[in-house]
């Protein structure tokens, strides 16, 4: 018997079909170990020796994997082919021999696509695992572990409210917080158009002045209204005729085959998705037989693909979308890891895949594979220039006529930031023609800062700048999200506060380790180990000698310390010079006191020095009090009942109210349903007034209370709770109102209540249980009866396809904690016992039963 090891059961399952029955394909479930997350995992003083520990959730599985291969003439090990694969082969490998449970003869196997031919083909050219690879592997790993583990501890101990720091992470963060920087600092300049709304034949265009008084005009010339003015009048006085008619062939080449990269960019474009769903829809196509790997620099495509695709082209469009030789893509992307094919159909002759999410995401890699094979487009540039009698101004339009679709006709790529490109058609006008010139307008703008990045444009440029590896990307940016460094809004990335200031940290201390040439030049290196022309235990040891020494110094400092160099290292974001030349850290409440930088409990935030008599404090975030600094306290009025002053604050949780000083305040939070311009007296007494009683429950004789909490607004009765849709119904819901929703949330949410599901998907299409997506507390999850998994937030109940829900499941059941099989053979020996008790008096019997009766629940 052969035993063949890959990743995922999904690629067992289609691997099983393609080879014969002397096979066995059992999945690992991805990796089977790792350095466990504590000191002395690696060991720079013995060679970088590192202990590895088996995941406490694959016990089961590595049972099976062990108890198969020995009884296994031949280990194939099949998993994916690229550094991570490698990896996952060689802890096998390992983990079999620590075992005594190897055989004999190990191969390893590698297919860029799950089809039989590649499958076949890969099993008839076995080779030995790639040392290489490996210690590259073993250096990123232990690279990673040594920055990730000495400088985090640095950021807990020097830096409140921080959680971690990472070779790639924390530079992948700087990008985004040096791009909040340029827009913060950004000074809009004015700049007015000048444009005409132009006829030709009864075609309308518009063309814009280009020279005005004999002057070339720029986008930023005109600067004020009185010169847009007098530049339209003179617009509007003159008869322009036609100068000069230009016409340019362009020609436009199809985009090579997607990378890992360029897919995780298109589809943030196009389909709106995330890296990390992207890549993982990409896995379960892949898995599916349906595309090549999709981890990949390589944007080359096998000789046979490449027939295929023009086969498709010529049985699609005429002889004229297929161009007379096959394209050749060579990969220019800095660090291009082994070389793969690019991402593309395993069939070109399939042109639709899966559902839902997979559809789309296949149908992107189908028409850009195939349009990389397709004639160019044939475009045509019009420029026309017209002059006014006085030849002082010029008015000019450009228009772009498509001449030939080429590979348009299937697929044109997106972009990120994009500007109006003039492809607006322009009527037929010749040498001498007076187009008749129906409007002049006068527009002002504002240059505008750089947008910020989307996922598409962060990706695209950390591999322009050599850092990190594509395949890693989407993890990448996940960590920066789970640890609320930032947050993404309409698919852009906003530096929060936490990610500024461990930006700023490691900046001012860690300079070097954080700098785009030093990462990238780590990526050459270990790319070097994987093509062995470097040893891995020397680049570790070469970074550590440096490393270590950085820590160390950093942490004998003391936290204040720390804080004084970064309130000078920051002060011009912090306190910019203010417009009328006074002194920007001049404290706005007492007057006479100095704004610092300060470290608390919860983070950094900026107080004056004159505390404890002033109170004043600002968000960290708030460079030099711009975008809703909190001037200090504001008296929204006097309480009508007390005459107190009731007082709008902002502190590190966000803004709020208070009555009263010391520990006699009271305090209510500002829900988020409310904006502040809304903030009136009367909603603030009526917040200080919380929590309302609406009255006693009529079956119980129990007050219901409405109040606001943590999850905002709900009713409480008798230990049970029920939700209000906002802050306004906390004091207008009545006690009706109040019975029912706390029965519908008692029906909803109580134990063994019965809930309907969201949707029935359907049976799973390995087990056969009926699969359900059901609703949550914590959100929407799939249930087969046994397990339940939650829905990934780029997921939707309603876009949820049966395979999808089946492979969440799959995973959730695969990382399940094995139950203990001590625990289940219990109730076996108290059954011994009971029947042997039967044999006995009965006073003894009773005595067995006893004993044996808490065994029971185990069974």
């Amino acid at each position: 018997m052969q035993l063949v090891i890959v990743e995922s059961p999904a690629k067992a399952k289609t691997i099983e079909k393609y080879l014969g029955g002397d096979f066995h394909v059992l999945a690992s479930y991805g990796h089977i170990r790792d350095l466990p997350p504590k000191d002395g995992s690696v060991d720079p003083d013995n060679g970088f020796a590192m202990s590895w520990e088996n995941y406490g959730d694959k016990g089961k599985q590595l049972k099976a994997i062990a108890d198969e291969a020995k009884k296994a003439d031949r280990l194939i090990l099949a998993t994916d082919p690229d550094r991570e694969g490698e990896a996952i082969s060689w802890h096998v490998q390992e983990v079999l021999r620590a075992k005594k449970a190897l055989p004999q003869k190990v191969d390893r196997v590698t297919f860029n696509a799950i089809t039989k031919a590649a499958v076949t083909e890969a099993m008839a050219q076995p080779r030995a695992l790639d040392e290489d690879l490996i210690d590259a592997y073993r250096a990123r790993r232990a690279l990673d572990y040594l920055v990730g583990f000495t400088l985090s501890p640095v950021l807990w101990r020097k830096l409140p409210g921080a959680k971690s720091a990472g070779r790639v992470q924390s530079v992948a963060l700087r990008l985004v917080v040096e791009r909040e920087r340029e827009i913060e600092s950004f000074t809009p300049q004015e700049y007015w158009s000048v444009a005409a709304e132009m006829e030709q034949g009864g075609q309308g265009f518009t063309a814009r002045l280009v020279r005005w008084k004999g002057e070339k005009i720029d986008r930023l010339t005109i600067g004020k209204e009185g010169d847009a003015m007098a530049a339209k009048a003179d617009v509007e006085a003159g008869r322009f005729t036609v100068e000069k008619v230009e016409t340019k062939p362009l020609t436009r080449n199809p985009p090579p085959p997607f990378t890992t990269s360029t897919l995780q960019q298109e589809a943030a474009r196009k389909l709106g998705f995330s890296a990390s769903h992207t890549m993982r829809i990409a896995q379960q196509l892949y898995e599916d037989g349906a595309i090549t790997y999709m981890r990949t620099d390589g944007v080359q495509m096998d000789g046979s693909a490449i027939s295929a695709a023009r086969k498709a082209i010529a049985d699609r469009y005429d002889g004229g979308y297929l161009p007379e030789k096959p394209r050749q893509y060579q990969t220019k992307a800095k660090n291009a890891q082994e070389a793969h094919e690019a991402i593309r159909p395993t069939e070109f002759g399939r042109d639709k895949a899966g559902s839902g999410d997979h559809a789309r995401l296949y149908d992107l890699i189908f028409k850009r594979a195939l349009a990389s094979q397709m004639a160019s487009a044939r475009l045509e540039r019009t420029t026309i220039d017209m002059v006014d009698g006085s030849g002082s101004h010029t008015l000019r339009a450009t228009g772009q006529v498509v001449i030939f679709p080429g590979f348009l006709a299937l697929y044109e790529e997106g972009r990120d930031d994009s500007e109006d490109d003039d492809s607006k058609l322009l009527p037929r006008l010749s040498e001498g023609d007076a187009p008749a010139k129906k409007k002049v307008s006068a527009e002002q703008h504002f240059t505008q800062p750089p947008p910020r990045y989307s996922e598409a444009s962060l990706v695209k440029r950390l591999e322009e700048l050599g850092i990190g590896r594509p395949s890693t990307y989407a993890s990448t940016l996940q960590v920066l999200k789970d640890r609320d460094y930032v947050r993404v809004e309409k698919n852009r990335f906003f530096a929060e506060e936490s990610g500024r200031l461990v930006t700023a940290f490691l900046e001012r201390f860690f300079e070097r380790y954080v700098s785009y040439d030093f990462t990238a030049g780590l990526e050459d290196e270990l790319d070097d180990i994987s093509g062995g022309r470097a040893q891995w235990q020397a680049v570790l040891e070469a970074f550590w000698r440096d490393f270590k020494p950085k820590t160390a110094e950093v942490m004998e400092q003391k936290p204040s310390d720390i804080t004084a160099e970064l309130d000078k290292f920051l002060e011009p974001m912090l306190f910019p010079p203010k417009a009328d030349g006074s002194n920007p850290r001049a404290c706005p409440m007492c007057g006479d006191g100095q704004l610092a930088l300060r470290g608390g409990r919860f983070g950094a935030f900026i107080a004056c020095s004159n505390y404890p008599d002033c109170k004043y404090t600002r968000k960290f975030g708030q460079p030099g009090g711009k975008d809703g600094e909190d001037t200090g306290p504001e008296v929204l009025g006097q309480h009508p009942e007390t005459g107190q002053d009731i007082m709008r604050k902002s502190g590190r949780f966000g803004p709020y109210i208070e009555m009263g000083e010391g520990k006699e305040a009271k305090r209510g939070s500002i829900p988020k349903d409310l904006p502040d311009g809304e903030l009136t007296l009367d909603w603030a007494v009526k917040l200080l007034s919380l929590p309302r009683e609406v009255g006693l429950h009529p079956e119980t004789g129990k007050p219901i209370v409405a109040n606001i909490g943590r999850f905002g607004p709900y009713l409480l009765h008798d230990g049970k709770y029920g939700r209000l849709s906002s802050t306004a119904e906390i004091f207008e819901v009545g006690m009706n109102s109040a019975v029912v929703k706390l029965a519908e949330a008692a029906t909803r949410g109580g134990r063994g209540a019965a809930r309907e599901p969201l949707k029935v998907l359907g049976a799973h299409p390995r087990t056969e249980a009926e699969i359900k997506v059901m609703e949550g507390r914590y959100g929407p999850y799939v249930t087969d009866g046994t397990t339940n998994a939650t829905l990934p937030k780029t997921v939707t109940p309603e876009a949820l396809t049966l395979e999808e829900a089946a492979q969440l499941i799959d995973a959730k059941a695969a990382s399940a904690p094995a139950k203990k099989g001590k625990k289940k053979a219990a109730p076996k020996k108290a059954a011994a016992k009971r029947d042997s008790a039967s044999k006995k008096p009965a006073a003894k019997k009773a005595s067995v039963k006893k004993t044996a009766a808490p065994k029971a629940p185990a069974e």
